[in-house]
């Protein structure tokens, strides 16, 4: 009696661990199914953006992303040229969307794109040159970035490039 017993104990134990198994798997699958189709419904988001133009009392009018943060200019670019790389790009990341709508009353053709040649991606220009974000903007409307070191600032529809 006792043999049989423990042949009905292991045989019913390994038939519970079978379907935890199956249970872990098939949550493992729901979850990286999850996982999928959040980031599809990302990168669906991010396939274009709408740049718009903000106001702050500070520095008044300005170029920002879909998301309301700020958009800047290196003075040491050159048009079709990023003279921003390695540290700098920590700091000032590059602003890199493939598709965008421009506020109203601008014309697309001021805006195009760059191919950086360090990280392989298309950068964002106005008026041929790149545009990036700053580290320290942390929320819609901030402007932390204007007049860093003297060669940093928003882009507006008052920005000259010399």
């Amino acid at each position: 009696m006792k043999k049989w017993s423990f042949i009905v104990l292991a045989f019913t134990t390994i038939l519970l661990l079978a379907a935890c198994n199956i249970g872990i798997e098939e949550s493992a699958q729901s979850t990286q199914t999850s996982k999928e189709s959040s980031s599809n419904e990302n990168a669906n988001n991010q396939d274009t953006s709408t740049l718009q133009l903000l106001e702050n009392e500070k520095v008044g009018k300005y170029f920002a992303d879909s998301k309301g943060m700020a958009l800047y200019y290196f003075t040491k670019d050159k048009s079709e040229k990023s003279n921003c790389s390695g540290e700098c790009l920590k700091n000032w990341p590059p602003f890199t969307v493939e598709e965008f709508e421009v506020p109203s009353g601008f014309d697309k053709a001021d805006f195009g794109t760059i191919t950086r040649k360090d990280i392989g991606e298309k950068q964002v220009t106005y008026k041929g040159y790149p545009l990036y974000y700053f580290i320290n903007d942390k929320v819609k409307g901030e402007v932390n970035g204007q007049g860093v070191k003297g060669v940093w600032y928003i882009v507006n529809t008052e920005t000259s490039f010399n």
